[in-house]
């Protein structure tokens, strides 16, 4: 029992991934499920969409490693966070479709509660600001418009959990209701200072406190899976969101390091230890893990639109037929054009936080085509990062201006990657392994199985595959810069 499967359920994907002790990547399953927009703003999820790719890729990253459920010694969990479902407890029947945490539907629930004056004492509690992004306000609506909901939650009858707690469910056959302490850190309902439920967020947004999860530590016990599945029961030993788990398997373990992950979004984390850093920058102050009991925190930047561009420019403008098709048509496009995409579709996260706000182009020429508009795609993510990385420099200090390390799929991209360190002014670490959310996974149930050493051990092995350094002078980076500025205050004011 010297293999670890990690799961990996995202926004567009599931994945399941054999790791071995050393976590060498030994096999990958992945299979992408249907995303549903029932109404402008609204993002959906079949829950039965994500346990049945879950299940299929894990029993077919299993075989393909040529392995038997007797070879796992543990299963870790990593998931999209704040995307929000509610099931009967006894049928285990999801009462609606997941809402996404991309999902708008909130915003006027937000935004009402902004005027009451309430932000402040959310933010000084959950470390979040109030905006739909969070499942707080999900849970909220999900008990007020699906009928008979609320009567049930108040029964008893119904559980709430992020996917992480959806997939435990799963996997255990109902037994286990329970998440970790950086998915509970994204609902809008945990004090991240006591590391409990807080229950004065609760009545603030009628959520009982029955529908809530046990929170445990990210490397825990969190039962076994039902025989049936694999063939015999493996225990579920680590759970953490994506971007926690992200940042433990980039080995940001020491305060002032910092990762940013490109996956469906963008998501920067700079670790601070054991202080919670209050941000004056509208970034979020969140639980980056919890080991042991002790729990370390971070301040995070939430870019909503990274790779879903390069989706966008695939499915909606069908200008590509592949994503790895954007960097050689980036490269044709004419230096004498300048045009600017702001990806707001579905609103600005940090540093702004406008749910309301939607996508806009700039600069456009009778002569701008597929090639400028993938440029643009690509340097949007850019720009988006060194909105984060400024906001956290003010916050924390001088220590936030060294190496950024990058991971996710877009960082195959050598072309936005050179991008990201010219904009930035500041070098850009990509990985040996560039899937780390899995790798954090697997290696907090591995530490939890026994298989996996300590974190100041585990942090030895991270090895860097290439380094980018800025080549683009000062002047130019500051003018550009400037540039998306405007764009993005023009995109704000409509």
């Amino acid at each position: 029992m010297t293999h670890i499967l990690a799961i990996d359920q995202g926004t567009t994907s599931s994945r399941a991934i054999v790791f071995d002790a050393a976590l060498r990547v030994k096999a990958v399953a992945q299979e992408e499920f249907a995303q549903h927009f029932p109404a402008s703003g609204h993002v959906e999820h079949a829950p039965a969409d994500l346990w049945s790719t879950v299940a299929g890729t894990a029993r077919a990253a299993i075989e393909k490693a040529g392995l038997r459920a007797a070879d796992i010694a543990a299963i870790g969990i990593t998931n999209q966070r704040e995307t929000t479902l509610i099931w009967d407890r006894a049928t285990g029947q999801p009462i609606h479709r997941a809402i996404v945490w991309q999902d708008r539907r909130t915003a006027d629930t937000c935004a009402r509660l902004r005027d009451q004056g309430l932000e402040t004492m959310v933010t000084d509690r959950t470390g979040l600001l109030l905006d739909p992004y969070f499942s707080g306000t999900k849970v909220k609506w999900l008990l007020d418009n699906v009928p008979g909901a609320r009567d049930r939650a108040a029964r008893g009858e119904l559980a709430f959990g992020t996917v992480d707690t959806w997939l435990i469910w799963q996997l255990t056959g109902g037994k286990v209701h329970a998440t970790d302490a950086t998915n509970a850190s994204r609902t809008m309902l945990f004090n991240i200072a006591t590391g409990d439920w807080d229950a004065e967020l609760c009545r603030l947004l009628d959520v009982p406190m029955s529908l809530l999860p046990e929170v445990r530590d990210c490397a825990a016990p969190f039962g076994e899976t039902r025989p049936d599945l694999f063939g015999r029961p493996i225990p579920i030993l680590g759970v953490a969101g994506d971007q926690q788990a992200a940042t433990v398997g980039q080995a940001c373990f020491a305060p002032g390091m910092m990762k940013s992950t490109y996956g469906t979004g963008c998501f920067a984390l700079l670790n601070t230890g054991a202080d919670r850093v209050p941000s004056k920058n509208r970034l979020l102050t969140t639980i980056a893990y919890r080991l042991g009991g002790r729990t370390i925190y971070a301040l995070e930047g939430s870019i909503f639109i990274a790779g879903a561009v390069v989706q966008w420019l695939r499915d909606g403008l069908k200008i590509i037929r592949e994503a790895k098709e954007t960097q050689p048509l980036a490269d044709t496009a004419d230096p004498t054009q300048d045009v600017i995409l702001v990806p707001a579709f579905t609103g600005l996260g940090a540093p702004y936080w406008r749910p309301d706000c939607r996508g806009a182009i700039f600069g456009l020429t009778r002569n701008s085509g597929p090639a400028e508009l993938a440029r643009a795609a690509l340097e949007s993510v850019g720009f988006q990062t060194r909105d984060l990385l400024q906001a956290m420099r003010a916050d924390w200090g001088a220590a936030a201006d060294g190496v950024l390390r990058v991971d996710g799929g877009m960082t195959a991209s050598d072309w936005t990657m050179q991008f990201l360190a010219d904009i930035l002014g500041a070098p850009v670490d990509r990985p040996v392994v560039t899937e780390t959310t899995a790798l954090g996974a697997a290696y907090l149930a591995g530490f939890q199985a026994g298989v996996c050493p300590p974190p100041e051990d585990f942090q030895k092995t991270w090895a860097l595959e290439r380094r980018f350094t800025p080549a683009m002078d000062a002047a130019t980076r500051d003018v550009r810069y400037a540039r998306w500025g405007r764009a993005v205050a023009a995109t704000m004011a409509v």
